[in-house]
């Protein structure tokens, strides 16, 4: 009787597997065809994309979208904004993020709790966006970079997270180092920080996405095409490519430019992609070790 049910038992653990196996795979291929259809059809050649809907492997590889792009210098221009703009705002986000988590993490803080209550009430309502267009301005940061990481440089979603990771260390490391003669910045670099590396290289990546994907604030704040991020740069062309009419100072872009609009994809994109491997490792952890205590 018991060898017969550890048969079932067994019989259906495989089942379970099998379909459990096959359900993932069809949703990353899902998840993974769109992608690979972007990067065919960048170096597929236009009467290619044009005749077809859909491209895997194109029958006629072309170059011809990459070297229009990569011959014109305000790719260049704008690859570079975002890249200074993401690594600057990444920088600055996780300094004050972790800089402010560790405090309200501290039970002996002043008014520690309704701080915390400010910052999730910050997570449902939000000033609006004529009301923080009217400070950005106010402080003259128009048409300044600074007005693509100031506004959005603490995330109130990575910094709970930050601060239940700091509240889930044991109070006796704070209390031993500050036995050693270590003060409360000594306490946060030589022994909070080292051991929040998996948190801080998480978050680090949430905020790298998003001051790569920067989008809206640049629309609002940026009007000097010179100084456009990637993403707008690709809104331009879109909008050149799709027919419809497009600002003077955007990029000539000769129609149908469907090859070109999926190369400026690739190109936004593989940086994200080159990044990523080099954090994956501390994702998962990074982002529960936060989350064990609220």
């Amino acid at each position: 009787m018991a060898r017969s049910l550890r048969k079932k038992q067994s019989a259906g653990s495989i089942a379970f597997t099998v379909v459990n196996s096959t359900l993932l795979i069809l949703i990353a291929l899902a998840c993974l065809l769109p992608f690979v259809n972007v990067i065919a059809s960048s170096f597929a050649s236009t009467q290619e994309v044009v005749a077809k809907k859909f491209i895997l492997f194109p029958t006629t590889f072309s170059l011809d979208a990459y070297r229009y792009i990569l011959s014109t210098p305000t790719i260049f221009k704008s690859l570079a904004v975002s890249i200074g703009v993401t690594l600057i705002g990444t920088v600055v986000s996780m300094a004050l993020t972790a800089l402010m988590a560790y405090g309200l993490s501290r039970k002996y803080l002043y008014g520690r709790n309704a701080i915390n209550f400010i910052v999730v009430f910050s997570m449902l309502f939000s000033g609006g966006m004529i009301p923080t267009f009217l400070v950005v301005k106010s402080l003259g940061l128009i048409d300044s970079y600074w007005s693509l990481v100031l506004p959005v440089a603490i995330n109130a979603f990575n910094l709970i997270i930050m601060r239940n990771f700091f509240q889930a260390l044991p109070d006796s490391l704070e209390e031993s180092a500050k036995m050693d003669g270590c003060n409360d910045f000594g306490v946060f670099f030589k022994i909070m920080l080292p051991l929040a590396l998996p948190s801080i290289a998480t978050i680090s990546l949430f905020y790298g996405v998003a001051y790569w994907n920067t989008y809206m604030n640049a629309i609002l704040y940026i009007t000097d095409s010179a100084k456009w991020p990637i993403q707008v740069l690709l809104r331009q062309i879109v909008i050149v490519s799709s027919g419809m009419q497009a600002e003077s100072t955007s990029v000539d872009v000769v129609p149908p430019a469907q090859t070109i609009k999926m190369a400026v994809i690739v190109i936004a994109t593989v940086p994200m992609l080159v990044a990523y491997p080099f954090v994956q490792k501390h994702f998962v952890k990074g982002a529960l070790l936060g989350s064990v205590k609220g």
